[in-house]
């Protein structure tokens, strides 16, 4: 039975690596700062999960498994609001969008000086 914690462990981080690989790239490779922040905090939290987990399987002790547990839940917590906070601040901030991006579903309806959101005709009361 080593041979399939040896499998298992190798796979999982074998797989958190590439994800790692693969936000690296992105981060990289894309062309603003609101694509980066998406392929950061998708990839790279999944990948880190995927190593944690491989972790967690290979000591296989109650100690490390829960550790390692917590840790994805902390990161599974805060790397998708962290990178939402962080693009927010850019956006308002006036960081500009990739002249090919198609929508921008906030133009218009923010209000820059009162920090407000405003809502689209119809929504939110008369």
């Amino acid at each position: 039975m080593s041979w399939l914690n040896d499998v298992v462990t190798a796979g999982l981080a074998l797989a958190g690596a590439t994800l790692m690989l693969l936000a690296a790239v992105g981060i990289l490779r894309m062309p603003d700062l609101f694509t980066r922040m998406q392929a950061s905090a998708k990839a790279a939290s999944l990948g880190s999960g995927m190593i944690l987990l491989a972790a967690a399987v290979h000591f296989a002790e109650l100690a490390v498994v829960v550790r390692a547990l917590l840790a994805i839940a902390f990161i599974f917590l805060t790397a998708p609001i962290s990178a939402h906070m962080i693009s927010r601040a850019a956006y308002f901030m006036g960081v500009g969008l990739w002249e090919r991006n198609v929508v921008d579903d906030l133009e218009g309806r923010y209000d820059r000086a009162e920090h407000r959101l405003e809502s689209p005709p119809g929504v939110g009361g008369s």
